[in-house]
């Protein structure tokens, strides 16, 4: 990372802390929206889907979701074994649109990108930035190799130039070496870049399952 790099990456906490809770403020009347559309759809179930990622510097924390998928599919794979092996096989998720586990609602979710929204937390918490690489799994650290420590020097991001350039048709080892080239190029105009690409994404809903 070069010194300019390196002076950025407090004023990009700086945005992240701002613009995280300026969009908690602003779109306070979505998630009490999202909120009862959710108990509507689900009484029982929990509201948010909290699962662990890696973060900067192998510091481990709950990434939070609106819950798309079926209250029990943290042991769904328990149930159906066969499934799991698909799951691995497609690079830990399953073809477009075949998920089990995802509800008819959480489709909607997904399609929209709405169930990313509580990120929002995460980010003005510090756990992760609005733009940066998409927080991983621990399994999935695999694919970085000799690179890990590379990757996991940067805070992981709401947005990314793996949603920015094709979303969820982008498989491993290509991600790996989309989520390098982040943090290799990191930087202020860059990100504005990212931001800018993946609105695009997610309006056309490019590689959204």
């Amino acid at each position: 990372m070069t010194e300019l790099q390196k002076r950025y990456i407090p004023f990009k906490r700086m945005i992240d802390i701002a613009g995280s809770l300026v969009g908690i403020v602003l779109l306070s009347w979505l998630f009490l929206i999202l909120i009862i559309l959710q108990k509507i759809n689900d009484l029982h179930g929990p509201i948010f889907y909290l699962h662990d990622r890696v973060g900067k510097n192998h510091k481990r924390f709950k990434l939070i979701k609106f819950r798309s998928m079926r209250a029990d599919a943290d042991t769904y794979f328990k149930r159906h074994p066969e499934d799991y092996q698909t799951f691995v096989k497609n690079d830990y998720k399953f073809p477009a649109g075949e998920d089990p586990r995802v509800t008819k609602f959480g489709r909607i979710l997904r399609r929209t990108s709405l169930d990313e929204l509580p990120q929002l937390f995460n980010i003005f918490a510090g756990q992760m930035s609005i733009v940066g690489p998409r927080p991983v799994t621990e399994p999935e650290l695999r694919y970085y190799g000799s690179n890990v420590d590379k990757f996991l020097s940067v805070l992981p991001g709401a947005m990314g130039l793996w949603q920015a350039t094709g979303r969820s048709d982008i498989k491993y080892p290509e991600r790996a070496e989309i989520d390098l080239e982040y943090v290799e190029h990191i930087g202020f105009w860059y990100d504005w870049y990212i931001v800018y690409l993946t609105m695009k994404a997610i309006f056309s809903r490019a590689g959204a399952y």
